[in-house]
């Protein structure tokens, strides 16, 4: 009931507050309050606890902004960064933040992204399959959407097994052909992106290499970064059988989950392609 209204019917505040049973405070508190946005509900503490357990327990390495954000953007609850963080000290939910005493620094200055399709990192990591030993992941990350544009899985890691993951990215990103596109492409020093069939292959390919050097250890920040969310989200929490299972479990992390949804923090909450799509969306209205 507006304040209008009541003054309108010959009530005073306090006689309807009294009335009603809740006290002036609480009546003008519902007045100020912001409407609920349409699918959004509150959450108890109680549900919220066993949601944020949940969530734990799939996702180990989240802090409380990552799971707020997934409770917020995908499970539509209306919830706080301060209590998430509250309930998860309480309940020994806090991640552990790892302190570094020495850093590496350096002057120079790694590649900013302004659009997607303008830089694109490359890298691998290394992890065993128990029926095989080693296998090798090989990323491709568009630094400015975040998404994994392209990845292979093999048993060896060799200048061709790199080639798979570019050409699965190139086929994606490029369906009309990415010469002439300004693609550049980032890597370290490693013996695979140097070497003379990759070089010439990218050279073929109109994609500008650029190397990393051993004094500027941000070269690659962004898709060393995602190497180790790939580590702490699937790697880490699965032991793999076979190499089929490890493609399975790894391709549909980065797939149907990651791209589709995982809420990242440097989009705004948004999943690589939602960010993609707004980003498109955006340069469509530009253009109009």
């Amino acid at each position: 009931m507006a304040v209008a209204t009541l003054k309108q019917s010959g009530y005073t505040v306090t006689d309807a507050c009294q009335t009603l049973g809740f006290s002036r405070s609480s009546y003008y508190g519902l007045q100020n309050s912001k409407p609920v946005e349409k699918g959004i509900a509150e959450i108890k503490d109680t549900v919220l606890i066993e949601k944020i357990q949940a969530i734990k327990t799939e996702h180990p390495y989240w802090g409380y902004r990552r799971i707020r954000a997934w409770l917020v953007h995908r499970e539509k609850f209306i919830v706080n960064e301060k209590k998430v963080r509250r309930i998860m000290k309480e309940q020994g939910l806090s991640v552990l933040q790892m302190v570094h005493k020495v850093k590496r620094t350096s002057s120079k200055s790694k590649p900013k992204a302004e659009q997607p399709k303008q830089f694109w990192g490359i890298d691998m990591t290394k992890f065993t399959v128990n029926a095989l030993g080693w296998v090798y992941l090989v990323i491709v990350l568009d630094w400015y959407t975040k998404k994994v544009v392209g990845w292979d899985i093999s048993l060896r890691s060799k200048a061709g097994d790199w080639k798979q993951a570019i050409d699965m990215a190139v086929n994606r990103a490029f369906p009309e052909g990415v010469r002439g596109s300004g693609l550049k492409l980032i890597s370290d020093n490693g013996s695979q992106p140097t070497s003379v069939s990759f070089m010439s292959e990218m050279a073929n390919l109109e994609i500008e290499q650029i190397f990393t050097s051993y004094d500027n250890p941000k070269g690659n920040a962004e898709t060393e970064r995602m190497i180790r969310t790939i580590k702490e989200e699937v790697i880490w929490l699965n032991e793999f059988e076979t190499l089929e299972e490890a493609k399975e479990k790894i391709g549909n992390w980065i797939e149907v989950f990651y791209n589709k949804l995982y809420v990242h923090s440097r989009l705004g909450y948004m999943s690589p392609e939602e960010f993609e799509v707004s980003y498109n969306q955006d340069k469509i209205k530009k253009i109009a």
